[in-house]
């Protein structure tokens, strides 16, 4: 029973991680983006597109984290040690993203000035969660219970690199949003920058693909061992289907396949980052079973969660849909 709590646990974690990276995804990805559109009509109308929906996207963080901490203990004490540089960049930026999304409305004089604060608190949120990811995959020194390497460890080739690759995919999120949700010619625009960072997204996802294997044998063995490959050759098959798709919907002006379709490749490289590091919860350091607390505190915290998440799950639902269809530049604020 122990385990299957565990296990449960853990699923609940990477479902609240998932709902964030794909809600505050298009989030983000609007404010990296935000520079290219035109100051007034186009920038109002890419803002209203989120106005109504983005500060509830931050939900999905604090039941991670906040799971993490509860069910988890060790690992998050480890990884907060480990990590406290970009995330409390990634935390600090959030703030003052959110702060500059409302005080562009409430200070026109210095609208220019929050414009800027938006953008940059975008990509140092962006850019810090995929640093985030990357050292983690790439492991983290664990001595006993606690974090026994060094303060820049996380700051690597690699964890750079998939901190660009999260970036452009935010990026190809909030293209394909504004895609969906406006018209004329900022849809236009959208659909093309799309198609840029569509490109661009794929070939990080390829490169860190690529490099991913080759961080520790234990990686190299799940995707590349026999027979071991044949498990997990459909995920990166779907993945080049899905992209096919993908570049065909644009093509074609289509409008919900592209973002759809988007959300299906988010999904693919999250189900190949489980196939890589479960049962870890720290890659090659500690499983989630060592990570675990008391089967006590996981019934306990579960009986809360049935009750509250499906609150959530029912408010967002209810959200998306009231503010469904296309948004004008003063739609939701005046």
């Amino acid at each position: 029973m122990n385990f299957d709590l565990t296990v449960v646990w853990a699923l609940i974690i990477v479902f609240a991680l998932f709902v964030y990276v794909v809600m505050d995804g298009f989030d983000l990805g609007i404010g990296l983006l935000f520079p290219m559109f035109k100051v007034g009509h186009e920038r109002d109308t890419a803002m209203n597109s989120i106005a109504p929906l983005w500060d509830g996207n931050e939900t999905w963080l604090v039941l991670g984290g906040g799971g993490l901490l509860a069910a988890f203990p060790l690992a998050y004490g480890v990884i907060l040690s480990a990590l406290y540089a970009p995330i409390i960049a990634m935390l600090l930026a959030l703030v003052f993203r959110g702060v500059a999304f409302e005080f562009r409305w409430r200070d026109p004089a210095h609208r220019g000035f929050w414009d800027l604060a938006f953008t940059g608190g975008s990509f140092v949120a962006a850019m810090s969660q995929g640093i985030v990811l990357g050292a983690l995959l790439q492991g983290i020194q664990v001595s006993g219970r606690a974090y026994a390497g060094g303060w820049w460890d996380w700051l690597t080739p690699f964890s750079l690199l998939t901190g660009v690759s999260v970036t452009l995919a935010y990026g190809l999120l909030g293209a394909t949003w504004l895609n969906l949700k406006t018209e004329g010619d900022l849809q236009k625009q959208a659909a093309r920058l799309a198609k840029w960072l569509g490109a661009a997204t794929l070939i990080a996802i390829v490169l860190v693909s690529l490099a991913t294997p080759f961080l520790t044998g234990a990686y190299f063995e799940r995707w590349l061992g026999f027979p071991n490959i044949l498990w997990v050759a459909p995920v990166p098959v779907l993945l080049g289907v899905a992209s096919l798709a993908f570049v065909r919907s644009l093509k074609s002006g289509r409008e919900l396949a592209p973002f759809l379709l988007t959300l299906s490749i988010f999904l693919l490289c999250f189900i190949g980052l489980g196939i890589s590091v479960f049962p870890y919860v720290i890659p090659g350091s500690v499983t989630i079973w060592q990570a675990a607390t008391d089967r006590s505190s996981q019934v306990f915290m579960l009986v809360g969660t049935a009750v509250v998440m499906p609150m959530i799950l029912g408010h967002t639902a209810w959200s998306y849909w009231v503010f469904r269809g296309k948004v004008q530049p003063d739609g939701y604020h005046s």
